[in-house]
């Protein structure tokens, strides 16, 4: 399933997500990494939006074996 994040633009919808100060590192040396050793100039919410189109496509093209599931049931 093809699922692509919205991007660079303005959002209008907004959630608020709770992160371990460790998960926000983590979150923030993959900004870096991106930057660093990729070239990529993006913001958290970005890879964060990113993150997400790529677990919801995956949830929906493998169902049951989706890494999603898989994670949450603790296999």
């Amino acid at each position: 399933a093809t699922r692509r994040p919205s991007g660079r633009e303005r959002h209008d919808e907004k959630i608020t997500v709770y992160v371990s100060a460790e998960e926000l590192m983590d979150l923030e040396h993959a900004r870096l990494v991106l930057r660093g050793e990729h070239g990529l100039a993006v913001d958290r919410g970005r890879i964060v939006r990113e993150a997400v189109a790529v677990v919801l496509a995956d949830l929906e093209s493998r169902g049951d074996a989706s890494i999603l599931v898989r994670r949450l049931r603790g296999r």
